[in-house]
């Protein structure tokens, strides 16, 4: 699992190092930076699909993107003895990225290109890289270091250039993940294509998981949940049907959830005690069609090494939570998983379980910070060099 998250420079995070559990429960007020966290994780997850700087583009570039306070914090700003002011820029603008296994750990630099004629002037480009084993970056323990056009690997004692043409609008794990000659990268690669988003459940009147689905095998539900029949149907033939009926049977008492399948097409059926039929997607309310999403989600037979919920009482009746939690739980002991959440009864039904961990954020002086944690308390990290 992850042990350590790293993000410089992005948004209000100037500099966060998060220590990180099997289970992480992400807290703070409005505006705290709880969805710049979430983003930049999601961030991190794209230089593995090589769409690093189209999402960065669809944030509105990477001006939009950097850290808008100034280079240097002092803390005679915030007691009101200076004003806030900024200042000749003594670094290079840097966007950086990283995360560490107890096994490995990957880190990204994104800064903009030197000044030229171009249209894509402000296109950003990736400056450095690097892969390492342990915890933390080190030169004794780097294995892949990329600067630039240019990336080398660590053969025994010493150093081999590998390519020196790459790209510098896309990740090292696009362009040179050869399993011969580069397999820590095709294996990180592989790693983090694995990690797993949910934030886009819809479940207004035309949601796709209210539709029929194709019934073809789903052992892991669309981010949108277009597939829901046919993840769930997958679930009942090669997954853990107990438990996903125990899931239903838990936020729902008495109630369970059937399918039907008609000219290759799944439909499921919600039965529900009192009614003399059983209901279709299209019927169910709201909540109930999100609560089935999300079993769906956390009942996957392909669990991946990090599953990513982003408020997921979105829509839930505030009796649904404790189930809710009770599911989040029992997922987080096939993966890790983080949860961006607002309502107080699941963080509290949440912190319950053993190897949870509640991490709250808040802003001071603009920028997100760790509660209680002081300058000695944060996890070690280095970033590479460009």
């Amino acid at each position: 699992m992850l042990q350590t998250l790293a993000i410089a420079h992005y948004r209000s995070l100037h500099g966060l190092v998060l220590p990180l559990q099997p289970l992480n429960v992400i807290t703070g007020d409005n505006g705290s930076g709880k969805s710049n966290l979430y983003r930049a994780l999601r961030l991190l997850a794209e230089t593995a699909q090589g769409g690093v700087a189209a999402s960065l583009a669809r944030e509105g570039g990477l001006g939009s993107a950097l850290w808008a306070g100034p280079e240097a914090l002092d803390r005679r700003v915030a007691d009101g003895r200076i004003p806030l002011q900024g200042g000749p820029r003594q670094a290079p603008v840097g966007l950086k990225l990283g995360f560490a296994t107890a096994e490995f750990g990957y880190a990204v630099d994104l800064g903009y290109p030197p000044p030229m004629r171009s249209a894509f002037a402000l296109d950003p480009q990736i400056k450095a890289e690097a892969i390492w084993a342990g915890p933390f970056l080190r030169s004794a323990n780097a294995l892949v270091e990329r600067h630039g056009a240019r990336v080398r690997r660590r053969s025994g004692n010493r150093w081999e250039g590998m390519e020196e043409g790459l790209s510098l609008f896309e990740s090292l794990f696009t362009q040179v993940a050869d399993p011969q000659r580069m397999p820590e990268t095709l294996l990180l690669r592989d790693y983090i294509r694995r990690w797993r988003f949910y934030d886009h459940f819809r479940s207004d009147a035309d949601a796709p998981a209210r539709q029929p689905a194709m019934a073809t095998r789903t052992p892991v539900l669309h981010h949108d949940g277009r597939d829901l029949a046919a993840a769930w149907v997958t679930i009942l033939e090669i997954g853990d049907p107990q438990a996903l009926a125990h899931s239903v049977e838990d936020a729902f008492p008495g109630a369970a959830v059937g399918y039907e399948e008609h000219d290759g097409r799944l439909v499921l059926r919600f039965h529900q005690p009192g009614l003399l039929r059983p209901l279709s997607m299209a019927e169910v309310s709201d909540g109930t069609l999100r609560f089935l999403l999300l079993a769906a989600a956390l009942h996957t037979p392909r669990p991946p090494p990090l599953l990513v919920l982003n408020e997921p009482e979105t829509s839930l009746h505030p009796d649904l939570l404790p189930a809710l939690a009770r599911l989040i739980v029992a997922a987080s002991a096939r993966s890790q998983v983080w949860v961006v959440s607002h309502a107080s009864r699941l963080i509290a039904a949440l912190e319950q379980a053993p190897g949870c961990q509640r991490l709250h954020l808040h802003k001071e002086q603009g920028r997100t910070l760790l509660a209680g944690q002081g300058l000695l308390d944060a996890p070690a990290w280095h970033w590479p060099a460009r």
